[in-house]
């Protein structure tokens, strides 16, 4: 959910291919963005001490898609009269964020093969559950704000689609158990983790892009 400074995350980044500025400073809107910050930072805290605990990439890889939610919607509070320098700057900054998270999601599955550890497929399947609800909760809260502009739609859009990362590490946590291996667990980290560093580099090239148009203007 690229509220801020747009670019292409995907189900690991948390955003889609608009940009998502945030288009109406409604105090409904504004209520419905803090609570959706508060279930994906709890989230995020809550996927990344199971995926530790289950050993399970996949787990972390998805921990990232609430973790850029929870930026996104965070940073989009903090500069939502703001231009589009500060704006830029917050993408500049979450983008960086993603990046980061995303390398490290790769380096873990690289390491998870190397060490060859079999990760706990109900673990992983009870909190990938409870990641689909609070996904679900959160698009059906904001399906209030899909009519309005094509930003507003865009968070209910994106808020919707994160479900295929929890669908994911579903699927990837019963392969786990079905053949008693971890190769569906680190492949769908792999994938994520791909994800994840592609839109943080995305996100970060189009904020430069932006600083720098604000600058030659400026100058």
């Amino acid at each position: 959910m690229d509220l801020v400074g747009g670019g292409v995350m995907n189900m690991a980044g948390g955003c889609c291919e608009s940009q998502c500025a945030v288009g109406d400073n409604s105090p409904r809107f504004r209520r419905a963005l803090w609570i959706a910050l508060g279930v994906n930072a709890a989230m995020f805290c809550v996927e990344l001490a199971g995926g530790f605990a289950a050993s399970s990439v996949s787990l972390l890889a998805d921990s990232a898609d609430f973790l850029g939610d929870a930026a996104n919607y965070g940073v989009s509070l903090a500069v939502f009269s703001h231009g589009l320098v500060w704006r830029s700057r917050a993408a500049l900054v979450k983008g960086l964020t993603m990046a980061g998270f995303g390398l490290f999601v790769l380096g873990k599955t690289v390491w998870q093969i190397h060490l060859g550890i079999l990760p706990e497929p109900a673990t992983m399947g009870v909190i990938a559950v409870l990641a689909l609800i609070a996904n679900a909760s959160v698009a059906l809260m904001l399906y209030a704000f899909r009519n309005g502009d094509a930003n507003m739609r865009s968070v209910w859009l994106c808020s919707r689609n994160d479900a295929i990362g929890n669908v994911a590490v579903m699927l990837a946590a019963a392969g786990v158990f079905a053949i008693g291996q971890a190769w569906p667990d680190l492949i769908v980290a792999g994938i994520m983790g791909m994800l994840a560093l592609a839109s943080g580099v995305s996100v970060v090239r189009q904020a430069r892009q932006e600083l720098a148009t604000v600058a030659r203007a400026a100058g």
